[in-house]
């Protein structure tokens, strides 16, 4: 099962949130958020009897990108 993850800086805590389920958790650090995105995920699914994958997609700000004609 390939369960999708959304995660972002709000400015004080790392967020996370499900992609088309409804799990949302949050930490202080990555590390942190990385813990209770497991936590969050085994919680809200329970014992499926199959393994878990999770995938995270994270929000990253770039600073100056500029396209490049190529």
């Amino acid at each position: 099962m390939l369960v999708k993850i959304e995660t972002y800086f709000d400015g004080e805590f790392w967020c996370a949130r499900g992609i088309s389920e409804d799990i949302f958790t949050q930490g202080r650090s990555l590390d942190d958020l990385h813990e209770n995105i497991k936590e969050a995920v085994a919680a809200h699914y329970g014992d499926t009897g199959e393994p878990i994958t999770i995938l995270t997609l994270s929000e990253i700000k770039l600073t100056d990108a500029k396209a490049t004609a190529g």
